[in-house]
């Protein structure tokens, strides 16, 4: 209990929940100053999310692709780089998961974990294809994963328009029923909330991010060029095998996310315009979570509750959503800008200090 409560002593966790409060006050203000209920709208948020099985699985539906877009996103930032492709790496994946769901006719079983591998593998090789002509060519990721992302997007739209369409519709055909991952009798009990596997593949990537990071070589490499890629190939290691091997982990999370929504929620990939914008969202759920595993969970959490909360503040205060995002916005800011919360310290402190 002791080591727990030492845990959120620390400045790096201090940060981040003050910045979460500050947020939450200055989105009452603005409610308040708007004309609206503070009170009622929080309230409506925590029913919203709380207030049936339904709401709290769908709740749980909209948390994990954030924790894997965060996880996808904090791990290029532990190695010094900046995955901004993972909405690319999303729509290869979940690419991916439909040629296999559609195309293939397998027993349930092998189907689903085939339509799963091949969307995390093409998720994989987008993103190590970004690491590759970094460590390569040294071009800067953000350019490559961003011209990568426009790619992956109309390459998907002709694909699945050529091949693989619904007549009369703007979608792809629906993937075979021995392809999905949803766990039907989990969904009955949330009176028809859309779970599926991907819940329990996401805490285990959390796992498996805590461990490579901390337990393996690979994760002491990924760290130590992420500190200083000249000193790490100073010391013998192979800083552009680091790259690519990071981005291809990278774009795995990404791809799962893909995968997840097709194989588990919506059964077919539609025909866009634009990408998701989950990747985006992933820098805020990195950054919030401090790139740590623990980090990254929590702050998917809370970023997801309020994102499908807001629902709840829209009818039962007649908030609008808006007002939300900017609320998440606001954490972010006062996370990315700690300056602000230790000047707060301070000044309380101070102040402490001549009461004394």
């Amino acid at each position: 209990m002791n080591k727990i409560m030492s845990i959120f002593k620390r400045e790096s966790a201090l940060i981040p929940l003050v910045a979460i409060v500050m947020g939450l006050l200055l989105g009452a203000i603005i409610m308040w100053i708007g004309g609206y209920d503070p009170v009622l709208a929080y309230k409506s948020l925590i029913e919203k999310i709380f207030g049936s099985r339904y709401d709290f699985g769908e709740a749980m539906r909209t948390i994990v692709p954030l924790m894997m877009s965060g996880l996808a996103v904090a791990i290029a930032f532990r190695s010094g780089m900046f995955n901004i492709g993972v909405d690319g790496q999303i729509i290869m994946g979940s690419l991916g998961a439909l040629i296999v769901g559609t195309q293939f006719s397998l027993p349930p079983v092998l189907h689903a974990l085939l339509a799963v591998l091949v969307g995390a593998l093409l998720g994989g090789m987008w993103g190590a294809l970004v690491g590759y002509i970094k460590a390569k060519r040294g071009i800067n990721e953000v350019i490559t994963s961003i011209m990568l992302n426009f790619i992956a997007l109309y390459l998907a739209n002709y694909i699945i328009r050529t091949f693989i369409p619904q007549a009369g519709t703007q979608r792809s055909a629906l993937i075979h029923e021995s392809a999905s991952i949803q766990i039907s009798w989990l969904s009955e009990l949330m009176d028809g909330a859309r779970i599926h596997w991907g819940f329990v593949i996401a805490i285990v990537a959390v796992i498996f991010y805590h461990i490579y990071l901390t337990k393996t070589t690979w994760g002491y490499e990924l760290r130590a060029v992420g500190l200083n890629s000249d000193a790490a190939k100073y010391a013998g290691m192979k800083v552009s095998n680091v790259m690519v091997r990071t981005m291809f982990i990278s774009g795995v999370f990404g791809g799962l996310i893909g995968t997840f929504e097709v194989l588990g929620v919506f059964n077919y990939v539609a025909i866009n315009s634009v990408s998701s914008g989950l990747g985006f969202d992933g820098i805020a759920v990195a950054l919030l979570g401090g790139n740590s595993a623990l980090g990254v969970f929590l702050s998917a959490s809370l970023i997801g509750s309020l994102t499908y909360g807001s629902q709840g503040m829209s009818f039962g205060a007649e908030v609008p959503g808006e007002i939300i995002r900017m609320i998440i916005a606001f954490i972010i800011f006062f996370v990315a800008a700690p300056g602000i919360v230790k000047l707060l310290f301070r000044t309380i402190k101070l102040k402490s200090k001549k009461k004394v």
